[in-house]
């Protein structure tokens, strides 16, 4: 995927900058055949039976597949599905998001590409949608540094009927745990995180297991619910009420991660929905494990991603909580 990405951003009169991506996609026709090219880069398959017997309706922009004679746009099976958008105006959204060091609000996205509050809402979510990767897959190695955070506004300074009255700290925050493998391949570090339900030990330590391969090294602060590890990795613990670094023993590499993480959320989108915030890490995690990338091998690598990944608007705002479930839980 990245080659791929590569080779069409370095091919002629493919744009480098947001004004050349605006001129460049201006045309519906090119949106198009960039999609397809991305989507399917050995050839147009059909998306039902998968037959590369397919013929193009040029007059309804959509092809038709020979042997199942199902027809389909570019726009079918991809973020793009059911939105009477322009490609245009998404593909200058999709530049922008990934362009953006820290993401892009809603009310500004509107501003940009002409659209409602609203509309821009959805978009930036299938946008995020379009960015998760298939992360700690393959599974972190080497040095690993794992630490937990919580995301939200302090209880003072909600409104009367927002406060839960429960105390103080971590109380009506949301939990979230990161894991930073140092100096991979290319030489930079990896992150992946993901939101929790508790700091308990079988929770941290389930998701270190899942994510980290045997026999790495662990870098951990000192708390208790990580204790134990040393059974299947190399666990070293620094204990912040000592001292934050001890030769390469330290935490400092994640923490600075939620650094950039916590001023785009404080910054830029000032408070998130719980149940939304596993696409808002996975935009920021994306952005730091791709920081090394020209804004256009970015763009096209996230747009490589753009099929089998539909977000419909209900399906969107069911997660808020309107329909069932608690609205304050947080995915796992």
């Amino acid at each position: 995927m990245l080659s791929l990405a590569h080779r069409i951003a370095t091919s002629s009169g493919f744009p480098t900058t947001l004004m050349e991506a605006v001129s460049h996609f201006r045309d519906e026709a090119v949106c198009r055949e960039f999609i397809a090219e991305v989507c399917w880069p050995d050839g147009v398959r059909c998306i039902a039976c998968r037959s590369d017997r397919v013929g193009i309706i040029r007059t309804r922009a959509t092809w038709q597949c020979r042997d199942c004679r199902r027809q389909f746009s570019v726009r079918k099976g991809t973020i793009f599905e059911d939105s009477r958008l322009p490609l245009s105006k998404w593909l200058v959204a999709l530049w922008v998001y990934t362009a953006g060091k820290k993401s892009r609000s809603s009310h500004q996205l509107a501003r940009d590409v002409g659209v409602s509050q609203r509309t821009a809402w959805f978009m930036g979510h299938r946008l995020r949608l379009a960015m998760e990767t298939e992360e700690a897959d393959p599974r972190l190695s080497g040095e690993v540094e794992v630490d937990e955070t919580f995301v939200g506004g302090k209880e003072k300074n909600k409104h009367e009927a927002r406060r839960l009255h429960a105390g103080r700290g971590p109380v009506g925050k949301m939990a979230v745990m990161g894991l930073l493998s140092r100096h991979g391949p290319n030489g930079h570090s990896v992150v992946h995180a993901v939101p929790v339900t508790n700091r308990k030990k079988t929770t941290l330590q389930g998701v270190i297991q899942t994510s980290v391969a045997r026999d790495s090294t662990i870098y951990s602060d000192a708390l208790h619910s990580y204790d134990g590890l040393d059974a299947q990795y190399i666990h070293e613990v620094i204990d912040h009420s000592e001292a934050y670094v001890r030769g390469r023993i330290s935490t400092n590499g994640i923490e600075n991660f939620w650094s950039l993480f916590k001023r785009v959320i404080y910054g830029t989108h000032h408070s998130v929905t719980p149940v939304h915030l596993d696409r808002y890490l996975a935009e920021a995690t994306f952005k730091f494990n791709t920081r090394s990338h020209r804004d256009n091998v970015r763009f096209i690598g996230t747009a490589c991603r753009l099929v089998g990944r539909h977000l419909s608007y209900a399906a969107l705002t069911a997660r808020d909580g309107l329909g069932s479930g608690d609205p304050g839980l947080l995915p796992t």
